[in-house]
């Protein structure tokens, strides 16, 4: 039925909608060691071309953030709750959600980061377990249990919010900021994409 390899979701056909709408299955990038975890929705249409998370506009603006905080994209783990781009965009169901929980879990498990960081209602509640009003709780670090494991969540809007609503781009920046913080990233290192994590 599904196959995994490490982190990496080589086939599944759990759901019907989004088997018949992918191209390809889109797994997580980045270390499989990064102290910081981003979560996202699931692949829009870039993506799903793409085979890669967050590389649309929206991915453009977090990696701006994260070089601003001194964070390099490339020491980061990127990835989605859902592994398949829904039909039109939409929004995952509960269902395609629940099926692809046990692949996230399994990353969040190999990975082990010092933080996940969840950008936007889907995927914050989805960890969370809870209703979330997330640009009034954005930056703010809840721990929750995930897959049995106490885990440090920081709440985020999406960056593609800043996109419709400029004053979200000040809660993204002060977010990422944290990110940057928490992990013990070295703070702005004037755009040339450097940082140092600290060995967790």
């Amino acid at each position: 039925m599904e196959n995994m390899d490490g982190p990496r979701v080589t086939e599944c056909e759990c759901c019907p909608a989004l088997v018949e709408s992918r191209s390809r299955i889109v797994n997580g990038t980045g270390p499989e060691d990064a102290d910081l975890l981003i979560v996202g929705e699931g692949p829009g249409e870039q993506e799903d071309e793409e085979g890669e998370p967050f590389v649309g506009r929206s991915g453009t603006q977090l990696d701006e953030k994260l070089r601003a905080h001194g964070i390099a994209r490339e020491d980061v783990r990127i990835t989605n709750c859902v592994r398949c781009r829904p039909p039109e965009n939409r929004d995952p169901t509960k269902e395609e959600l629940e099926n692809c929980r046990g692949y996230l879990e399994r990353e969040i498990e190999l990975v082990d980061p010092a933080l996940i960081m969840t950008v936007g209602k889907v995927p914050t509640e989805h960890l969370l377990e809870r209703d979330v009003a997330v640009t009034k709780e954005a930056g703010s670090v809840v721990e929750h249990r995930i897959g049995g494991e106490s885990r440090r969540v920081l709440i985020s809007v999406h960056p593609a919010a800043m996109l419709y609503d400029r004053s979200q781009e000040e809660t993204l920046d002060a977010t990422v900021g944290e990110a940057a913080t928490l992990i013990g990233a070295d703070g702005a290192d004037g755009g040339d994409g450097q940082s140092r994590l600290d060995s967790f």
